[in-house]
């Protein structure tokens, strides 16, 4: 069988149709009809790729004839060979019979042997671009069927069950109160210390939302100064500041549809919470550099470990801002307001930790498990990862037991880091105390060393110092 494309030459004049066939052979395979009706047989049995047929014939013109070529075998390329230009005859070809050249006599060899080689070319990739049509259908069945396992995967692994808990836990009652609000659609203000796990019931949230199906984002407000924030969050057109080099879309943009985590929002100035203000009551972002606005469909969650109220109050944080994304406060309590939690916790991380690391450590022994419940965990549930990693990548054994723990735990372990100094009060004021004394212990610790102090307690250096500014803490009066 011939790799050659295949050409239908149809005139009724033998020695046209012989000139046509003896000029095209060199590069095509060529079959020759004089009258409709053969070519139409020649068609019925033959991958034509493309025709070129005269217009005057005596049954019927050749446009005529590509129309109903047109309806019955659409792939191969139509071209006429015509004495005649009558516009009409033009009009009808190009929009009845899809024509793709209109060749006039006397036509030039060289031309017309290298429209035929387009026209061949084109159903060539007519071809390819079908064949690429059913692969695509395949594969984006086949791509459909993976992403709904990924996010059925998600939704599991975010699920609220996933939130390791105690039936008596307060952190059961914060997650219980955030399902229920879950599929509404309204902004959630998550406060709580750094490594409570604010960004995880972020994503719980959203998983368990009308919006799951969507995109879930992530920003960290205090990591970056206004103009990268804004670009990061709003978009920018390529020239717009020192460094945007190209187009970018935003966060918004992106999780259109979706919901988008604003993580330490209370660390934006002013000037910042004036834009993200317009974008949640307008529901539209302006990219940076750019002309016209943008519609966005986002759920918004905020979180911060500030007490973004009483900033509010103050003046720190705007107020119509504050109201606009605390639509539904969430508090989650800290490590140390649920030792209910710290076994349950521990364990699970163990068990990460030994499968990570390759070694086999099954559990605590009774006297680090007491060590852990009574430690206060300034760093939650992130600084108990970092400790826990520490002590099976030291352990030799299968139990973690009191040569792998840290001496500041087992100092802990005999005198509870932060005595509880108020024995009345509401519980917020009882945590301020305690939250004022394992900064000030800290800041002793580290010699007022504040950056090793905020990474200590998983603070941003902004963080700390907003804390130590809101307790009154002198670090020069606690060394």
């Amino acid at each position: 069988m011939s790799d050659q494309a295949i050409v239908l030459v149809i005139d009724d004049e033998v020695r046209s149709l012989e000139t046509l066939q003896r000029m095209l052979s060199d590069e095509f395979q060529v079959l020759t009809a004089n009258s409709a009706r053969e070519a139409e047989e020649l068609l019925e049995g033959e991958m034509v790729s493309a025709i070129l047929c005269d217009q005057r014939m005596p049954e019927m013109t050749g446009v005529e004839f590509l129309i109903t070529v047109r309806e019955r075998w659409p792939d191969p390329v139509r071209m006429i060979i015509s004495g005649y230009t009558e516009s009409e005859d033009i009009i009808d070809g190009v929009n009845k019979a899809g024509i793709y050249q209109y060749i006039t006599k006397p036509w030039e060899p060289d031309e017309l042997l290298e429209t035929v080689r387009g026209a061949v070319q084109l159903f060539n990739l007519q071809q390819d671009n079908q064949s690429a049509n059913v692969e695509m259908k395949v594969a984006t069945e086949g791509l459909k069927q993976v992403v709904a396992k990924k996010k059925s995967t998600l939704k599991n692994h975010f699920d609220f069950e996933r939130i390791v808990r105690a039936v008596d836990s307060p952190m059961d009652e914060a997650c219980k109160v955030a399902q229920k609000i879950a599929d509404y659609d309204i902004s959630v203000l998550l406060t709580g210390e750094s490594g409570t796990g604010k960004e995880l019931m972020a994503r719980a949230i959203h998983y368990a939302s009308g919006r799951a199906d969507n995109a879930f984002v992530v920003e960290n407000c205090g990591a970056l100064p206004d103009e990268l924030l804004e670009s990061e969050l709003f978009g920018c057109k390529k020239g717009a500041f020192t460094g945007a080099y190209q187009d970018r879309v935003g966060l918004f943009e992106k999780a259109s549809g979706g919901t988008i985590f604003l993580d330490e929002i209370g660390e934006t100035s002013p000037a910042f919470q004036v834009k993200l203000l317009r974008v949640l009551q307008e529901g539209e972002i302006r990219p940076l550099g750019a002309q016209i606005t943008r519609k966005v469909d986002v759920r918004v969650i905020a979180a911060t470990n500030r007490d973004l109220e009483e900033d509010a109050r103050s003046g720190r944080f705007r107020r119509d801002l504050y109201y606009r994304l605390a639509a539904f406060p969430l508090h989650l309590p800290a490590l140390r307001e649920r030792p209910m939690d710290i076994p349950l916790i521990a364990k699970i991380i163990l068990t990460e930790a030994s499968n990570a690391f390759g070694k086999n450590v099954e559990g605590f022994s009774s006297k680090i498990m007491d060590c852990l419940s009574q430690y206060g965990w300034p760093g939650n549930v992130r600084e108990m990862q970092n400790e826990i990693q520490r002590m099976v990548a030291l352990c030799e054994n299968n139990l973690l037991d009191e040569p792998c723990v840290p001496e500041r735990l087992k100092q802990n372990c005999e005198t509870p880091v932060v005595p509880i100094l108020v024995e009345k009060g509401t519980l917020k004021d009882r945590v301020e105390v305690l939250e004022r004394s394992i900064i000030c212990q800290s800041l002793e610790q580290h010699q007022g060393n504040i950056s090793q102090v905020a990474k200590e307690l998983g603070l941003s250096r902004v963080g700390l110092r907003s804390k130590l500014q809101r307790y009154d803490i002198d670090k020069t009066d606690v060394l």
